[in-house]
C-alpha cells in the first residue's frame, strides 16, 4: 500500500508516519512545505519526502502517481482541498482520509457545544464545513475525521467514534489516538470506514470543556 500524507510536518502527520511505519508495511510519501528540510527519513526504502504547497496541482498530481490512500491535514483550507481533489481526479486516486473538526454539522450538544462554538468561532466552523464538503460526496471514497480538542499523551491511543447524524460526545482526544485511528482505517479489510464522517474523541470525556482548559 502506498500512502501520501499531506501536511506531513504537523504533529499528527509525524505521529501517523511513525505509527504506519511501525504497524504496517506501507510505503509513504511525506508531502509538506520544505519537507526535505523539516523532516527526516527513518527508512529510505519505505519513505520519500516531497516538497510542495497544498494548492500546487501539478506537484500534487506528480506525487499522487501510484498512491492508494491520501491523508489530508488541512481542515479549513478550501482552496487546498479543491486543488487536492483536482489532483486526485487527475491521478485516478479516490481513497481519502481528511482531518476536520467537530461542530461542522451543528452536532455538538449542550454546554460543550456552546463552549466549542465560542472558542472556535461560528465563522471558522462554517469555513471548515465548506472545506470538508469538497470530499464528502460520491466522487471520493472518503473518511472524514471530526476531531475534538487535541492534546498529547504518550501511550494513550484510546478513541471512540460517533457517526454523522449522532450527537457528538467527548471533549478531548490525544493526537496519538488519532494516529492510531489512521492506521486502523488504512488496514481495515472491510468497508466500515468508507463514505463515513466520524466524530473522534476519547472515551469517558463527555465534559463541558477539555480538561486542559
Amino acid at each position: 500500500m502506498n500512502i501520501l500524507i499531506l501536511g506531513a510536518a504537523g504533529q499528527i502527520g509525524r505521529m501517523a508516519t511513525e505509527s504506519l511505519l511501525r504497524q504496517t508495511d506501507a510505503t509513504l510519501v511525506l508531502y509538506a512545505r520544505q519537507a526535505t528540510k523539516r523532516l527526516k527519513v527513518a527508512d529510505p526504502q519505505r519513505v520519500r519526502l516531497a516538497d510542495g504547497d497544498l494548492t500546487d496541482v501539478p506537484t500534487l498530481t506528480k506525487h499522487m502517481q501510484g498512491i492508494d490512500v491520501v491523508y489530508i491535514n488541512a481542515a479549513g483550507d478550501k482552496a487546498a482541498k479543491q486543488a487536492i481533489a483536482q489532483a486526485m481526479r487527475a491521478a485516478g486516486v479516490k481513497r481519502v482520509i481528511e482531518a476536520s473538526i467537530l461542530g461542522i454539522y451543528n452536532e455538538v450538544p449542550g454546554a460543550f457545544g456552546k463552549w466549542n462554538t465560542r472558542m472556535v468561532g461560528a465563522n471558522r466552523i462554517r469555513e471548515v464545513a465548506e472545506a470538508t464538503g469538497v470530499f464528502e460526496n460520491e466522487a471520493f471514497d472518503y473518511t472524514i475525521l471530526r476531531l475534538t480538542w487535541l492534546y498529547n499523551q504518550a501511550g494513550n491511543t484510546n478513541y471512540q467514534l460517533t457517526q454523522k447524524g449522532e450527537p457528538f460526545v467527548g471533549a478531548q482526544v490525544t493526537r496519538q489516538a488519532v494516529a492510531q485511528l489512521i492506521v486502523d482505517i488504512v488496514t481495515a479489510l472491510d468497508g466500515r470506514f468508507s463514505h463515513k464522517s466520524l466524530g473522534v474523541s476519547e472515551p469517558n470525556t463527555n465534559w463541558d470543556k477539555p480538561s486542559f482548559y
